[in-house]
């Protein structure tokens, strides 16, 4: 179920970016690229516009949604919890000389 919750979010991932690249900016953006003509003979250039907002809205929405649905239910948790290094202790040195005692240092 995981496996297919991520893959439906990637398809929708790629329609937002589609949709939202589509739509015309002050420059005409994307969509003149893509021969925005035909698509606003189709629908009207009013309807054009409704319809991508509508669908960015859509997408938009379905996006939130699977990805809060993917990390609340969906998303594989690990049975063992894991220290972190700072929470392990540290091992106690083997031996110190004691407090007073001159070090030592081994002759070859």
């Amino acid at each position: 179920m995981y496996t297919f919750a991520i893959i439906i979010e990637v398809i929708v991932a790629v329609l937002l970016i589609i949709v939202v690249l589509m739509q015309s900016s002050k420059g005409g953006g994307l969509a003149g690229a893509f021969g925005s003509g035909n698509v606003g003979a189709v629908f009207g250039v009013r309807r054009t516009s409704d319809f991508l907002v509508k669908a960015t809205q859509v997408l938009a929405t379905v996006f939130i949604v699977l990805a809060l649905m993917i990390n609340l239910w969906l998303l594989p948790r690990g049975a063992a919890t894991r220290e972190s290094v700072i929470q392990q202790s540290v091992p106690a040195p083997a031996s110190l000389p004691p407090s007073g005692a001159p070090a030592t240092t081994p002759n070859p």
